[in-house]
């Protein structure tokens, strides 16, 4: 418990969310600390934060702060070095390439266990669950060279599903663990460009694990002293991330639990509800909220909590698995990242379910001052203080979700604060995964990204703009990821969504198709409304940013914009960033050939020469650079500026006659990448 006389800064000035002020205010009122609090007394360590302090071995820490230029008339002073000689390019580079092998561990880490699921249950052995998604196995199968049938001639016949997928997830099991070749998302779908600078500039990646552990040896002290060497396996060590791990998952998900397609649901702290039990879904690994939600909807566990005096068992999802449980049953979201502890205070939690990924330590605390069980249920992830510990086991999954739900509904006549649950939700529409919005741009039978392209070359719309990313407490909640979306709605660039700046979107009504019309530029506002989409497409979680990578392939495909990612009319970015992870997903954006810009702060920065190379210089091996912007409308901007110099490039700034594609030429673009 905070002490009730801390009040030292306004709840209006944290967020632009007002269900978030409303809670930090009740927890102002009620001495209930949270991470605003903390964030007021703890200042960063600004060395730190450049990244200007090497910590990997026992004689430091080493600090090498930059040097300011010498005034007229005196001695410039020389940069300082660690103990061992390091330089700041040295100690910068590695530290961001730590930062790199955080966020793709934390994600491969996530995908390797998808694929054993996938694996249990390709073999009958995870009751509960079954493959949803045929259509998508088999576009596996075919990406890793799995048959889809067997036999010759009259003998020739169809392959069973369970077959199929058994051999396929041997094989993607394989490629974490591979030492040798090519992983095979990166070596065949995107751009024949692409692929063919990756291997080129030797950056093509040979496995999920071999990259990380490579990376990590090279930062060790005393080994890799050369900042453009360690970037380069800082860029293999990401493309797995963006072209591995993160996009196994994505594709396994999909192919478990179904591919999302537009849904409908709401979001906000308001979709609590005070006669209910209340759980929330905290986390990313969307394997057990699935039975979680299966469980809550059965007939006897509504009975179990109406016997409890409860009307029934409300989910509601926080961070990405609520991202996960939204886009494919319209499981209402609760909120992001910094509302995890809000959610509690409002009183009406019974008990709150984390997995893996963004939980805060805090919880703990902020549980003890309220009737909430703390549930965590992966071994990787335990916090000290939670209420009780029910590990996740695949093979017995409905049977610990049920055992999850009656945990909360136990809890619920133990209630002993006042409940306030802000009267405040929005509606919203997600599920926009790069088939959808193939489906939806021609049908299942001419669907194609040439619609799109049409409405890029001919102006109606300027350009795509990625804008995704965590929140972080050193930025007012929300409010650089609305800023910096606004600005880009309002001149025609559409915005693709995922992760906790997805859920911004949400709370300030950007994900309906009304929103168009409010927010847009006049050209994006007639596209949106002819074909009945939002300006703003939520496309899952912050693992699922693999899918903006294939959307822009189906761009490049689709003819008329290039022949690589790099030439797109395109941008991305982070404004309100925090984790490791955000690194990893920058950087792999960036390796693809995409204009990134982060908010906030950049942890290179102690570095001039390592983040002019990271600003500059890596434009003109990979295509994409990194960039740094703290005003995110100015950030908007730059966006849009360098969406400009794409169109201008492509010749597009101008009306032209579209580019009509014959037969042989998109046999060859179908092959992996198309020529203009």
């Amino acid at each position: 418990m905070a002490e009730k006389e801390s009040k030292a800064f306004d709840p209006a000035t944290k967020s632009v969310d007002p269900a978030t002020v409303e809670m930090i205010k009740k927890a102002q009122a009620a001495g209930v600390e949270t991470i605003w609090d903390r964030a007021d007394k703890m200042k960063p360590c600004p060395i730190g934060a450049e990244g200007a302090c090497c910590r990997i071995c026992s004689q430091g820490p080493c600090r090498v702060p930059p040097v300011k230029k010498a005034k007229e008339g005196e001695e410039q002073k020389k940069q300082a070095v660690g103990l061992c000689g390091a330089t700041a390019e040295t100690i910068v580079a590695r530290n961001f390439a730590r930062m790199v092998c955080g966020g793709a561990a934390a994600h491969n880490d996530h995908s390797r266990g998808v694929a054993k699921l996938f694996k249990e249950v390709a073999h009958g052995k995870a009751p509960g669950y079954k493959i949803k998604d045929i259509r998508k196995l088999k576009q596996l199968a075919r990406d890793y060279d799995v048959p889809l049938t067997e036999g010759e001639g009259d003998d020739k016949k169809s392959r069973s599903t369970e077959v199929i997928a058994q051999e396929l997830a041997d094989k993607i099991l394989v490629e974490f663990g591979q030492q040798d070749g090519e992983l095979v998302f990166a070596a065949k779908r995107p751009p024949k460009k692409r692929i063919e600078l990756w291997r080129n500039l030797g950056v093509m990646p040979r496995g999920c694990d071999i990259e990380i552990v490579e990376l990590m040896h090279r930062t060790h002290m005393g080994v890799d002293q050369e900042y453009h060497n360690i970037l380069k396996q800082c860029t293999r060590t990401a493309i797995s991330d963006g072209w591995g791990g993160s996009m196994i998952s994505t594709d396994l998900q999909d192919v478990l639990f179904g591919c999302p397609v537009p849904v409908s649901g709401e979001i906000n702290l308001g979709v609590l509800k005070e006669d209910h039990v209340n759980i929330i879904i905290h986390g990313h690994e969307p394997v057990l909220p699935e039975m979680i939600y299966v469980a809550s909807q059965e007939p006897e566990i509504v009975q179990y909590a109406q016997n409890k005096g409860a009307k029934g068992v409300q989910l509601a999802g926080m961070c990405c698995s609520a991202n996960e449980l939204l886009m494919r049953h319209g499981i209402p979201t609760a909120g992001n990242y910094l509302q995890q502890e809000l959610a509690i205070i409002t009183g009406a939690v019974d008990a709150m379910v984390v997995d893996v990924q963004c939980e805060m330590q805090s919880l703990a605390n902020v549980a003890k001052c309220y009737h909430t069980k703390l549930i965590t249920t992966d071994p990787r992830a335990r916090i000290e203080g939670e209420t009780m510990h029910i590990p996740m086991d695949e093979h017995h999954a409905i049977e610990i979700a049920r055992q999850i739900v009656r945990e909360a509904i136990d809890n619920f006549p133990n209630r002993r604060a006042p409940v306030l649950i802000p009267d405040i939700k929005y509606p919203t529409v997600v599920g926009f995964s790069y088939e959808t919005i193939q489906y939806l741009l021609g049908g299942s039978i001419r669907g194609s990204y040439y619609t799109l392209n049409d409405n890029i070359i001919g102006g109606r719309v300027r350009g795509v703009a990625g804008v995704v990313g965590c929140n972080n407490c050193r930025t007012p909640h929300d409010s650089a990821h609305l800023a910096m979306t606004k600005e880009l709605l309002k001149n025609d660039v559409i915005v693709l969504v995922t992760g906790c700046s997805a859920m911004a979107a949400g709370k300030e009504g950007l994900l309906t198709p009304e929103a168009a019309v409010k927010y847009c530029g006049p050209g994006l506002a007639e596209v949106c409304e002819t074909v009945g989409i939002p300006p703003v497409l939520h496309m899952g979680s912050c693992v699922d940013n693999s899918r903006i990578l294939m959307a822009a392939t189906a761009c490049v495909k689709a003819g008329g914009l290039g022949s690589d990612i790099s030439d797109l009319p395109a941008a991305g970015a982070a404004p309100e960033w925090m984790s490791e992870k955000a690194i990893s997903i920058g950087h792999y954006f960036v390796s693809s050939g995409v204009y990134t810009v982060f908010g906030g702060s950049f942890p290179t920065t102690g570095s001039a020469l390592f983040t002019d190379y990271l600003f500059r210089g890596l434009e003109e091996e990979l295509g994409g650079m990194w960039d740094l912007e703290l005003d995110p409308v100015l950030a908007a901007k730059k966006m849009i500026a360098h969406i400009d110099k794409k169109r201008a490039a492509l010749g597009i700034d101008k009306a032209r006659e579209r580019v009509l594609f014959d037969m042989e030429m998109r046999r060859e673009m179908q092959a992996g990448g198309s020529e203009e």
